[in-house]
């Protein structure tokens, strides 16, 4: 019988490791198939709080998790297929295996929707990004295209144009989700240029790994040609990997978990931390400043149940 599973090992899931851990509670963490979260594919992270020359996405996810194992953290690679959370003690199938807990944590964190391009794939990290906050940055003065046509599209689009020397917002139709006051602002920005009715069909360049330009298509006219561009980002959406849960706990449409105040779900005893809850913020650092909360409020759930 375990104390407490946090199931996610990004910053959300490491930091609620190292937290329960100190508490002595022993805590299990399911690394899950995309062990370390969204950091792992960053390269540099420069708005991290406490590293002044920044520090590699992996690099800090590890030190997280080497930090939580030094406090008795028991990490076990693969993920939780199951679940079963309508009675004590909790129930999770980790790889074929079931296992019993008091609490869990659910931190498996939400994954970025991808056009699905095997040269987009290869250069994530390299030119293709899915955070414009944490990214942005690096695309002084650069052209910068942002693929996407709901209000984060356009938010993400603004917020590059700080930075880029113009920014190309590509969208597949004609007609857009973002709502009229978001989308207004776009086209207000003079360095938004907008391309409708496009699709892109390759990301260049691989071979030389980074990114320098795209291969686009018009729907509309099959028109095909390339143009030059530095950043790629995409503002397609996120899916919170919560599919093992559904119909269990409390989520919205989109499956994101609904809070029910601090960091407990609808269900006494599972908490959330990170992305999995977040579609707002969305950083390294809201995520470990979650984890932390969930963490806490196991330690006092198990005292008042009297472990």
């Amino acid at each position: 019988m375990r104390n407490v599973v946090i199931i996610g090992s990004g910053c959300a899931g490491n930091t609620a490791a190292i937290y329960t851990a100190r508490a002595n509670l022993k805590p299990l963490v399911v690394s899950g198939y995309e062990a370390g979260g969204q950091l792992s594919l960053t390269t540099l992270v420069e708005n991290f709080p406490g590293f002044p020359e920044g520090i590699n996405g992996p690099d800090l996810v590890e030190n997280i998790k080497k930090q939580a194992q030094s406090f008795g953290a028991e990490y076990v690679h693969g993920a939780v297929t199951e679940a079963d959370l309508s009675a004590r003690p909790l129930r999770l199938r980790i790889e074929g295996e079931w296992v019993e807990t008091r609490t869990a944590i659910i931190a498996s964190g939400a994954s970025a929707r991808w056009l699905g391009l095997e040269s987009e794939q290869k250069l994530i990290g390299h030119g293709v990004s899915s955070c414009a906050t944490c990214d942005g940055f690096f695309y002084r003065d650069k052209k910068i295209m942002v693929i996407g046509g709901g209000d984060s599209a356009m938010e993400e689009a603004n917020f590059l144009t700080r930075f880029g020397r113009e920014v190309t917002l590509v969208h597949r139709r004609d007609e857009f989700r973002a709502s009229k006051i978001m989308l207004d602002r776009a086209h207000h920005n003079p360095k938004i240029k907008f391309l409708t009715n496009t699709v892109v069909e390759e990301v260049y360049d691989v071979s030389k790994n980074l990114v320098s330009g795209v291969r686009l298509r018009n729907v509309k006219t099959g028109e095909v040609w390339e143009q030059e561009v530095d950043g790629f980002f995409l503002a397609i959406g996120h899916i919170p990997n919560t599919a093992v849960f559904r119909g269990q706990i409390e989520t919205d449409a989109d499956g994101y978990v609904i809070s029910k105040g601090g960091a407990r779900t609808s269900v006494a005893g599972v908490f959330h931390a990170g992305d999995v809850q977040d579609r707002v913020y969305r950083q390294a650092i809201t995520a470990a400043g979650g984890g932390c909360m969930a963490a806490i409020e196991v330690e006092r759930y198990l005292e008042a149940e009297g472990h």
